[in-house]
């Protein structure tokens, strides 16, 4: 956004996804925890990043509410029926057996599902515009597959138990101005949500891990198939952090730089990677974090939903204890708070809709640069292995591998995903290297593929020319005078 940003103002509430309204800017901040930040371990190197949105305009996103969600651009349900299909209609009796009359032998019948050990979940939800932006291009989902459902029904902290359906979350960050960008994070969410209650098997981690990575693949395709036909959405894209689980495994798939935090026993880790230049740049020992801090190019994120044809899922899980507390957000919040400080806030408040508030709250107070957005669970239950010096010190970010498809019939998604997002600068890290100095980075990026909400070069250059004529023009009759 160009220009001086505008001051704090008050920002009437909204209900996103989650049912609950939008925190207020006010308050005082609270103060830091004494706590040291040895406890703090960082899940890999990761950096606060932010994403431009570019000249976008116009009021406040519309309120929305549990059961019914629509955008600036109107209703998504014609793209979400398109890209969604019907499951099939399951077969009768008599299409499951084979043989004559005499020798009928019946299909075996599906094993039910292994009881288990009740996981209880408190939840909430909660968005925010922040302090500058003038409209929320953020949106976020909560949903139970086991009853279909999605959303919260009250503004408190909600209890739910794991059933075999599962239990899924997901945050989305919009990019594109004006409308755009919440139309791509609307359509995100909707898709996902509706791609993973008509998928069937969630009894199975696997089947569960691969629907993750369909859904998001899904949605990807279908931002992009909407923008290419819509002229106002044209350049749209949007983050997504899905979590999903079935059993104490918490599945995490990840396209952007939206995050996902586990806090355990007074450790905070980052258990997703961004998928940023500065964090590219981090890994490869060519920026530390303090001058990421400043590095001019921080908004450029290297995959988005909606921005080509397929994107590479980063699927990673938690193997969760007694007590863990899960914490999703857009880079609203953690391009304004140190993970130190989001450390503090969830020790010291251990409701989930109380930290919510907080986290909010703080990331206004710290400038509320961009749109903020959280989602806090803490997990309990006996269906949960305590939490010991072990499992808290093994805390760290890893990788699930994708499984192959379990249709004989779906031979498509076998195997690992692969990337077509080629034109996107990356760098890859191999042993060990000198670090140029003097490397241009305007150069570097200058022939890359625009990402949505960055300034067009073109445009720019076409404005400039226009103002630069205008100015002739003008000089010129004021010179005949």
């Amino acid at each position: 956004m160009s220009g001086t940003p505008a001051a704090p103002r008050p920002e009437a509430p909204a209900v996103n996804d989650g049912g609950a309204t939008d925190a207020s800017t006010n308050g005082h901040r609270a103060a830091s925890s004494s706590a040291s930040d040895d406890e703090l371990d960082w899940g890999g190197p990761t950096v606060p990043s932010s994403k431009s949105t570019g000249g976008s305009t116009g009021g406040d996103a519309p309120p929305l509410n549990a059961t019914e969600e629509t955008t600036a651009a109107g209703p998504l349900e014609p793209a979400i029926d398109a890209a969604v299909g019907t499951a099939p209609d399951e077969p009768s009796a008599q299409e499951k057996t084979t043989g004559d009359d005499d020798d009928l032998e019946a299909t075996e019948e599906p094993k039910p599902v292994a009881a288990r050990l009740p996981i209880v979940a408190h939840i909430f939800g909660q968005t925010d515009v922040g302090q500058i932006r003038e409209h929320n291009e953020d949106n976020f989902l909560i949903a139970d597959l086991g009853k279909a459902t999605r959303g919260l029904d009250a503004s408190e902290t909600q209890e739910w138990k794991l059933d075999n359906g599962g239990i899924l979350l997901a945050v989305c960050d919009g990019m594109g101005g004006a409308a755009a960008g919440e139309v791509a994070s609307q359509m995100a969410t909707d898709i996902i949500f509706e791609h993973m209650r008509k998928a069937e098997g969630h009894g199975d981690r696997d089947r569960l891990a691969l629907d993750v990575v369909k859904s998001l693949e899904e949605a990807g395709s279908s931002i992009l198939g909407h923008a290419m036909a819509n002229r106002s959405c044209r350049g749209m894209g949007t983050t997504a952090t899905v979590a999903a689980l079935v059993d104490d495994h918490l599945l995490l798939g990840q396209v952007g730089d939206s995050r996902a935090y586990i806090y355990r026993n007074s450790r905070l880790v980052q258990v997703t990677r961004d998928q940023s230049l500065v964090n590219q740049l981090i890994e490869a020992g060519q920026l530390t974090e303090e001058e990421a801090e400043n590095f001019e190019h921080s908004n450029i994120i290297l995959q988005a939903l909606g921005t080509a044809d397929s994107v590479q899922v980063d699927l990673t899980y938690v193997e969760l204890r007694r007590g863990d507390v899960l914490m999703m957000c857009s880079d609203g919040l953690s391009g304004m708070l140190r993970d130190p400080e989001i450390r503090d806030l969830l020790r010291t408040n251990p409701d989930p809709a109380a930290a919510c508030r907080v986290l909010l709250e703080e990331g206004n107070l710290a400038g509320g640069h961009d749109n903020i957005t959280v989602i806090t669970v803490r997990f309990d239950g006996e269906g949960l292995a305590e939490c010991d010096d072990d499992a808290t010190a093994a805390l760290k970010y890893q990788k699930y591998p994708i499984p192959n498809s379990t249709s004989d019939d779906d031979e498509s998604n076998a195997g690992p995903r692969t990337s077509a997002y080629d034109e996107a600068p990356s760098i890859e890290v191999h042993g060990e290297f000198e670090v140029d100095g003097d490397i241009d980075w305007d150069q570097l990026l200058h022939d890359r593929r625009m990402m949505p909400g960055e300034p067009q070069r073109e445009a720019s250059r076409t404005w400039m020319w226009a103002v630069l004529a205008g100015a002739m023009v003008l000089g010129y009759y004021w010179f005949l005078r």
